[in-house]
């Protein structure tokens, strides 16, 4: 997307277009911009419209562990990946997998 995507995702968030696309396109814009917080509000706010949104949970996974909330990173991922392989989606669950493993090295402080 270009520089002016995020100005125009939020217009249509303002306009009344609250869906599960658009919360998870404006974190997705938020994450590449660098703010990591406001991607994670973002993300969670699509999952609240569709709980079974796997690209939202590893996205928000991703968003919380740049923001150093690493406990809550940990969850999403695994709850991410419990959906992602109730869908059947198994390349989305294996990359929460082995995401949530990162999480959980950083947690024990092995890096």
């Amino acid at each position: 997307m270009t520089s002016t995507a995020l100005p125009n995702l939020l217009k249509l968030l303002e306009s009344g277009r609250d869906n599960a696309l658009l919360r998870f396109s404006l974190g997705n814009e938020y994450l590449k911009n660098g703010d990591a917080r406001a991607a994670a509000e973002h993300l969670r706010a699509a999952i609240k419209h569709e709980p079974t949104y796997s690209a939202a949970w590893k996205l928000l996974g991703r968003a919380l562990e740049s923001s150093s909330e690493l406990v809550e990173a940990l969850a999403a991922f695994r709850e991410g990946t419990a959906i992602a392989e109730g869908k059947g989606d198994k390349q989305a669950a294996r990359e929460m997998t082995v995401f949530a493993r990162r999480v959980e090295r950083k947690l024990e402080g092995v890096c």
